[in-house]
């Protein structure tokens, strides 16, 4: 069994989760993405060449079980776990006083419950390996908009790292909150275009990422906001 590492990404099929899994894979990790769309994954693999490293699972990032699974059979497959990046999420785009609710459920548990149920899913793997856990946030998880039901979810999701972190740095387990500003990825195909302005790529999103997960053992990341210039808030 090979001593590369291994790390375990949600919602990987695209945007800014794809990008950290072709990155990883670039840097000899092993990779397992998780996602939804069975065929957008299929996809994604053909795209790679299909390599050794890399183990695609259909499943929901807010279904205990899915979660569950797809961390057993990562380490089943690979032999171990020493990342998981909770990148799953998007957004519904309206607001509090004058959205559609009928989408915020399924918002709310992607973005809330999902990275909760990946950490426990996940974590007595991790202490195994005194590995790293990864949330992917948002500026909106930092800086308060009008109604912004998604930026509540980001917000709880800023919480969720740092309480997570309080738990489980005596295990070994680092804890980085990645919060993105203005990217563009397909978080915006609900919303109708893009927004204006300069936008980051994925894959400088990525970078932060990756950067994170490859710090020296004992060092702990936890917060890291990257906006692109021209971005006041």
């Amino acid at each position: 069994m090979s001593d590369a590492p291994v790390a375990l990404i949600t919602g990987g099929g695209s945007g800014i989760g794809a990008a950290v899994a072709r990155r990883l894979l670039d840097a000899g990790h092993r990779v397992t993405v998780t996602g939804r769309g069975e065929e957008r994954l299929r996809g994604f693999a053909e795209q790679l060449g299909r390599p050794e490293g890399l183990l695609t699972i259909p499943g929901d990032a807010a279904d205990h079980e899915h979660v569950r699974a797809a961390v057993d059979r990562t380490v089943e497959w690979f032999g171990r776990l020493d990342t998981v990046a909770a990148n799953a999420g998007y957004a519904t785009h309206d607001t509090v006083a004058e959205g559609d609710p009928a989408g915020w459920r399924d918002m709310v548990l992607t973005n809330v419950l999902g990275p909760a149920l990946l950490v426990r899913a996940s974590i007595d793997r991790l202490k195994e390996t005194r590995g790293r856990i990864v949330l992917v946030g948002s500026v909106a998880g930092h800086v308060h908009t009008p109604g912004n039901i998604y930026g509540a979810t980001k917000w709880a999701v800023t919480g969720l790292a740092e309480n997570t972190r309080r738990q489980v740095t005596e295990y070994g387990v680092g804890v980085t909150l990645i919060s993105p500003g203005r990217t563009e990825t397909p978080f915006w195909d609900t919303y109708g275009s893009l927004p204006p302005g300069h936008l980051l790529t994925a894959d400088q999103i990525a970078e932060s990422v990756v950067w994170a997960i490859r710090q020296p053992a004992g060092l702990d990341v936890n917060t890291v906001v990257v906006r692109p210039v021209g971005q006041p808030v």
